[in-house]
């Protein structure tokens, strides 16, 4: 069952590095662990980058195709910094919540227990015991 959501107002706090009531803990543990965790991730991210581009294309004088150039170059380099710093934010957001340093890498792993578990077992049948198929 996912726990209960932020509304809009209350996500978009989130998104922008605001933490959230005591009462959504468990949906931020899902927001961070669930099976698409990474793409909640680059949203946020995607949402955070969106605020510079409004006044980018309303404020900034110039033809408009060189503004959204410009604005699709930034979000490209954002979502690039998104990517490389995704483990160190999600789990900031889980530990800001009361949860434990690797919180959200704990319940990722444990949400893909099975499927690790059956990896490694083909790996041992294939590799380790000499089998050629």
């Amino acid at each position: 069952m996912t726990p209960k959501r932020p509304g809009p107002l209350r996500w978009l706090w989130y998104a922008f590095g605001g933490g959230l009531p005591a009462r959504y803990r468990e949906w931020v543990l899902h927001d961070a662990s669930c099976d698409t965790w990474m793409l909640r991730h680059f949203i946020r991210a995607f949402v955070q980058m969106s605020l510079v581009a409004v006044p980018v294309v309303i404020l900034v004088p110039g033809p408009l195709w060189i503004r959204l150039a410009a604005i699709l170059l930034g979000w490209m380099v954002g979502l690039q910094y998104a990517m490389y710093f995704v483990d160190g934010s999600v789990e900031r957001r889980v530990r800001r919540a009361g949860y434990p340093p690797e919180a959200a890498q704990a319940a990722r792993d444990e949400l893909h227990a099975e499927e690790h578990a059956a990896a490694a077992a083909r790996y041992a049948a294939r590799y380790r015991s000499g089998g050629t198929s």
